[in-house]
């Protein structure tokens, strides 16, 4: 009975960093609604985003204590490491929902947090309340293959540009989750590489290139670089060796994963094809370093080169100073309005009528 309690209460760890990354959303999307709202009577757009970036910080960073500070993860950085903002084209493999919390941990360290801009799967925009705010923070919807809409996305990214926004564009070009277990879905992508006459990756998928292209094309003379990232997920091997599924945010915050691998490429514009057909095979150029960096990480020989990238290894702490003040004060304002009947009838009003609105809208502007 003992032994089943500790158990439950060990699997239960996520219970607090989801109630509270939850629980703030009504408070986060009234306070920014309030600020869309005053911006409206304001010159332009530029102030409009730059305070925005600042909202999207402070509740990003709040994600991020409990993704690095409440789990303790050790964050190990390899190849490029970037200090400054720039401009960019972030591309990575994708295992898990965790991929999306892995660019934010490199963004707060080049202090670009709040320029973080996703190309989202476009059933994401039903989320509650975020499904909207996503993409007014600047997040592009996409669907898959013939149904890519070109032009939505380019208008979205021009509108961006305008305005000079910065941008830390994210992009999974694989388009899904690599996923051991789903031996299909490995299987037609590969299936898919060697009718192409393109080399077969096993670690990764084949990458999609329309959004990558779109986005290049549309931003080449607004980008600093390109970030080619590669995540590995420490402990995702089972006892015979064989690679298991990445783990889940709840399983994150569970605290079991004990360390991510990061190894970032940085490249410059100048060095990246423009045309469509070049870029194809220089995108799969690239996931094939991934596959060989992938491969080294889970397969290799040497017991010494297992679980790591090559190359000079990077332990980064993110510090309690980044992310603590956020906590609290989203926290505070959520507890404060709680503590009144006016309040939490807000709360449950802005959580009701703010997604039924907010899934209107997206529907129509999305």
């Amino acid at each position: 009975m003992l032994l089943s309690l500790v158990l439950h209460t060990y699997s239960m760890r996520y219970v607090l960093p989801a109630a509270v990354m939850l629980g703030t959303a009504p408070t986060y999307i009234l306070a920014w609604l309030g600020w869309r709202l005053f911006s409206f009577f304001l010159p332009g757009t530029r102030l409009y985003r730059e305070v925005d970036d600042r909202f999207y910080t402070i509740y990003q960073s709040m994600v991020l204590f409990f993704f690095e500070n409440y789990t303790g993860v050790q964050v190990k950085l390899y190849g490029d490491l970037p200090k400054h903002k720039e401009n960019i084209i972030y591309l990575s493999n994708h295992q898990c929902t965790v991929d999306w919390i892995i660019a934010d941990i490199l963004a707060v360290r080049q202090n670009a947090l709040g320029h973080v801009r996703y190309v989202l799967k476009n059933g994401l925009k039903w989320l509650p309340l975020y499904g909207w705010y996503f993409s007014q923070h600047g997040g592009i919807y996409v669907k898959r293959s013939s149904r890519f809409n070109e032009m939505e996305m380019r208008n979205k990214l021009e509108n961006q540009m305008d305005s000079d926004t910065p941008m830390y564009l994210v992009i999974f070009p694989e388009g899904t989750r690599y996923n051991p277990e789903l031996t299909k879905v490995i299987s037609a992508s590969q299936i898919y590489a060697a009718e192409q006459g393109l080399p077969v990756l096993k670690h990764v998928l084949t990458p999609r290139i329309k959004a990558t292209y779109v986005a290049f094309d549309c931003m080449k003379n607004y980008l600093d670089a390109i970030y080619d990232v590669t995540v590995a997920y420490e402990g995702t091997v089972d006892q015979m060796g064989k690679r298991k599924e990445a783990p889940s945010m709840a399983e994150f915050l569970c605290k079991e994963c004990p360390k991510v691998h990061i190894h970032v490429d940085r490249i410059d514009k100048k060095d990246v094809p423009e045309d469509l057909s070049s870029m194809r095979r220089w995108l799969h150029d690239r996931f094939e370093i991934k596959d060989k960096l992938m491969r080294e990480f889970y397969d290799s020989s040497d017991p010494q080169n297992r679980n790591k990238f090559p190359g000079k290894c990077v332990d980064s702490k993110l510090s309690l100073k980044k992310t603590l003040p956020s906590l609290l004060f989203l926290g505070g304002l959520t507890a404060s309005m709680l503590m009144t009947e006016a309040g939490r009838k807000l709360y449950v009003k802005t959580w009701i009528y703010g997604t039924v609105i907010g899934c209107l809208l997206v529907s129509f502007k999305v």
